[in-house]
C-alpha cells in the first residue's frame, strides 16, 4: 500500500525531501561540483591571492602614503562636515580643518624632538643609579642558585679559552674604530620622509575636497542600474568607517594624555615622548599598551632608588587600559568593531611582515575598513566570513554540527547559551526541531548512519531531560489564558499524543509537554511504532476527547492524513491537533490537506501546538472519565497488535487490521 501511494503523489515525495537552503545549513550535498572544478576554483583564488599580496609587497611605496590619505579622510570628514554644517564652504573648512590637523601634529612633533634631545643627553646621569641596582641584584643572588650557576658557567668558558689559547697562536688584533656617520648620510632618509608626508597631505586635501565627486564616479563605475544599494552601501560604510577612526583616535588619544599625565604626576622625566609613544602603539590591538609602558617602567628602574615610582607606573598603565576597554569604548563605539580577536592578531601580523613598523600601526583600522566594505560588497563578503565576530552559522545548524561530531556537551553549552539569551520557549523551534529534522531528512538520503541518526535523537532527549529539570516552577509560570477555576483533586486537562512514526515524533511531543503547564494539563504519550489501525483502535477502547498527532518532517503527509480520516470516521466527537512540524516552503499546503483529511488544528511550531492545545483544553474542561485498565501518568505503553477475534471483528467492520500505510 504504502508503494502505491508513493507512486499517486510524485510530487508530493519531492518536496517532502526538499533541502532547505536557509540559514548556513546550505547542504553542499544538494548540487554537488565536481571535484576537478573546485580544485581548478582553489588553484584560482590562490593565485589571484599570491599576485594581490606581490603588489601589495612590491608597491608599498605608493600604496601607503594612498592608504595613509584615505584614512585621514575618513577621519577627517566629520570635522569637515561640521564646519559645513555651520554655513562654512567646502574649501574654507578642509583647509582650516588641514590646518588644525596639521598644527597639532607639528605641535607633538616638535615637543617629542624637544624631548628626545635632552633625553639622550640625560641618559649618563643615570648609569650610576643603575649600577647601584644591579649591584643589589647581584648582592642578592650570592650564595644563592644564580650564583653557583653563574660560577660554573664561567669555569667552563674559561677553561675552554686556556684550551684555545694552547693550540692556537695568531697574529694581534687590529682595533677598528667607527666613526659616527655624518649628518649628510641621513639626510636622504629625512628627505623621503619628508616627501611621503606632503604627498600625503597634498591627497588629502584633494580627496577632502573632491570627495563628491569620488563618490559619484564610483558609483558611474558600478552602473546606474545599481544606484539605490551603491550610494546606501557608500554612505554607511563611509559613516561607519568615520566614526571607528574618529573613536578610536579620541580613545587613544585620551589613554596617551592620561597616561602622560600620570607619569608626570609619578616624576618620570619626559612624560610626553611616553603618552604620544602610548597613544600610537595603542593602535595595535592587545599588545600596544604593554609594549608602551615597557620603556617608562625601564626608566622609572634607572631614576629612582626605590620600587614605589616602578609600581605606580604598572597601576597606571594597568588601570587605564582597564577603564578605556571597559567603559570608553563600549560608551563611545556602541558596538563592536566587529572583528573578531584571533582574527585581528592575525591581520596584525600579516601587515606587519608586509608594511613593517607602518602596517603594525594601520592593521586595525585597514582590517576594520575591509570588515565594512566586505558587508555591502559581495565579492569581499568572505572577508566577513574569515574575520567578522559574529557566528557565520546558525545555532541550529551549530547545534547539529555538533551532535554529528558526537560532542554533546558543546551541544548541551549552545543550548544553554541560546535559552539565557533567547528564553526557553523559543529554543524546541529554533534548535532543538530543526535538528531532528536534519537528522531524518539526512537519513533518508543515506548521508546518516543510523547510529549517528539514533545518537542526535538520544542527546536531544538528555538535553530536553536537563530543561526539563531547569524549569521554572508552575506556579511561576506566566500562564496568562491558562489558569482554571475549579481546584479540585485532579482538574488537569487530558491530552493523548501520538507519535506518528518514530522517535523523532516522540521527542518533538515531548516538546510540547514541557511547554504545557504540568498542573494544568496531563499529556500521556502512546507508544512510537503504532500502526494506523492499532492507534484507532486504542483511541477507539480508551475514548480520549482531545489528540494530538505529532508528524515531524520530511515526510509522514500521507499516513498522517490518513490517520485523521480514520480517526475521524471512528470518534467523531474527537478533537485531532495535528503538529506537522519541521517545514520550510510546504505549510499552508500540508494545513490544507490536513484539515481536510478530518484534523481540527494543524500547528506547524511547537509553541502554536502548546497555545492550540492549551485552548482546546480551555474549551473542553475537564477529561472524560477514563475507561479501565488505568493507564500510566504520563506514558502510556505500546498497545500489543489485536489478536484473532479482535482482528476477525476488524475485518467484519470493513476495516484492514494489517494497514502498514508508509510515508
Amino acid at each position: 500500500m504504502s508503494v502505491t501511494t508513493t507512486m499517486r503523489h510524485p510530487q508530493r515525495v519531492l518536496e517532502e525531501r526538499h533541502v532547505p537552503a536557509e540559514g548556513a545549513v546550505a547542504w553542499w550535498t544538494h548540487v554537488r561540483p565536481s571535484a576537478g572544478s573546485v580544485e581548478t576554483d582553489m588553484n584560482k583564488g590562490w593565485g589571484i591571492f599570491a599576485l594581490v599580496v606581490a603588489g601589495l609587497y612590491w608597491l608599498q611605496a605608493v600604496l601607503i602614503p594612498l592608504v595613509l590619505a584615505v584614512l585621514l579622510t575618513f577621519l577627517l570628514s566629520p570635522v569637515v562636515g561640521a564646519l559645513q554644517r555651520r554655513g562654512l564652504g567646502r574649501v574654507p573648512s578642509v583647509l582650516v580643518t588641514v590646518l588644525l590637523a596639521l598644527s597639532v601634529l607639528g605641535g607633538i612633533g616638535w615637543t617629542l624632538t624637544r624631548q628626545l634631545v635632552t633625553l639622550a643627553d640625560e641618559l649618563p646621569q643615570y648609569s650610576l643609579n643603575i649600577h647601584h641596582r644591579i649591584a643589589k641584584l647581584r648582592g642578592a643572588s650570592k650564595g644563592g642558585s644564580v650564583e653557583k650557576v653563574q660560577k660554573a658557567v664561567e669555569d667552563v668558558v674559561g677553561e675552554i679559552q686556556k684550551t684555545d689559547a694552547r693550540g692556537v697562536t695568531g697574529p694581534k688584533p687590529v682595533a677598528v674604530v667607527l666613526e659616527p656617520p655624518s649628518i649628510l648620510a641621513h639626510l636622504p632618509t629625512l628627505l623621503q620622509a619628508l616627501a611621503s608626508a606632503m604627498v600625503v597631505t597634498v591627497l588629502m586635501i584633494f580627496m577632502l575636497l573632491e570627495r563628491r565627486e569620488l563618490r559619484d564616479r564610483v558609483i558611474l563605475l558600478i552602473g546606474y542600474r545599481r544606484m539605490t544599494a551603491t550610494t546606501r552601501a557608500l554612505d554607511e560604510a563611509g559613516a561607519r568607517i568615520s566614526r571607528y577612526l574618529l573613536m578610536q583616535s579620541i580613545i587613544d588619544g585620551s589613554f596617551g594624555v592620561a597616561v602622560g599625565l600620570g607619569l608626570f604626576l609619578i616624576g618620570v622625566p619626559y612624560a610626553v615622548i611616553w603618552g604620544s609613544l602610548a597613544a600610537a602603539l595603542r593602535f595595535i590591538p592587545y599588545v600596544g599598551t604593554f609594549v608602551a609602558a615597557l620603556l617608562p617602567l625601564a626608566l622609572s628602574l634607572a631614576v629612582f632608588p626605590g620600587w614605589l615610582q616602578p609600581a605606580l607606573v604598572v597601576g597606571l598603565f594597568f588601570v587605564l587600559q582597564l577603564v578605556s576597554g571597559s567603559v570608553m569604548e563600549p560608551w563611545l563605539y556602541g558596538q563592536s568593531a566587529g572583528v573578531s580577536q584571533v582574527a585581528l592578531l592575525i591581520a596584525v601580523i600579516f601587515w606587519a611582515w608586509l608594511w613593517g613598523p607602518v602596517g603594525l600601526l594601520l592593521a586595525t583600522p585597514l582590517t576594520v575598513c575591509l570588515i565594512v566594505l566586505g558587508k555591502h560588497l559581495p565579492a569581499l563578503g568572505f572577508i566577513v566570513v574569515l574575520m567578522g565576530d559574529r557566528p557565520v552559522i546558525e545555532a541550529k545548524a551549530r547545534y547539529y554540527q555538533r551532535l554529528l561530531a558526537r560532542d554533546q556537551d558543546e551541544a548541551a553549552d549552545i543550548v544553554e547559551t541560546y535559552v539565557n539569551a533567547d528564553g526557553r520557549e523559543s529554543v524546541y523551534d529554533a534548535v532543538l526541531l530543526p535538528a531532528l529534522y536534519y537528522a531524518k531528512q539526512d537519513r533518508d538520503r543515506g548521508l546518516l548512519s543510523e547510529g549517528d541518526a539514533q545518537f542526535v535523537e538520544q542527546a536531544t532527549r538528555e538535553i530536553l531531560d536537563v530543561l526539563a529539570h531547569d524549569a521554572p516552577a508552575p506556579s511561576k509560570r506566566d500562564t496568562g489564558n491558562l489558569s482554571v477555576s475549579d481546584p479540585g483533586a485532579d482538574t488537569r486537562v487530558r491530552i493523548v499524543g501520538c507519535p506518528l512514526r518514530d522517535e523523532a515524533d516522540a521527542l518533538a511531543l515531548e516538546m510540547v509537554r514541557h511547554l504545557l503547564d504540568p498542573a494544568r494539563y496531563r499529556i500521556e504519550v502512546i507508544g512510537t511504532g503504532m500502526l494506523t489501525a492499532e492507534v484507532v483502535a486504542w483511541v477507539d477502547l480508551h475514548r480520549p476527547v482531545l489528540l494530538c498527532i505529532g508528524a515531524v518532517a520530511p515526510g509522514g503527509l500521507s499516513q498522517a492524513r490518513h490517520l485523521c480520516k480514520r480517526l475521524r470516521s471512528q470518534c467523531p466527537e474527537l478533537t485531532i491537533v495535528v503538529g506537522r512540524w519541521g517545514l520550510h516552503d510546504e505549510k499552508e499546503t500540508d494545513r490544507q490537506h490536513l484539515l481536510a483529511a478530518g484534523a481540527d488544528h494543524v500547528e506547524t511550531t511547537v509553541l502554536d501546538t502548546q497555545r492550540a492545545l492549551a485552548q482546546v483544553g480551555l474549551t473542553l474542561g475537564r477529561a472524560a472519565p477514563e475507561s479501565p485498565p488505568p493507564l500510566a501518568p504520563e506514558v502510556v505503553p505500546w498497545t500489543p497488535r489485536p489478536g484473532p477475534r479482535r482482528v476477525e471483528s476488524l475485518r467484519l467492520e470493513g476495516q484492514d487490521p494489517h494497514d502498514t500505510e508508509q510515508a
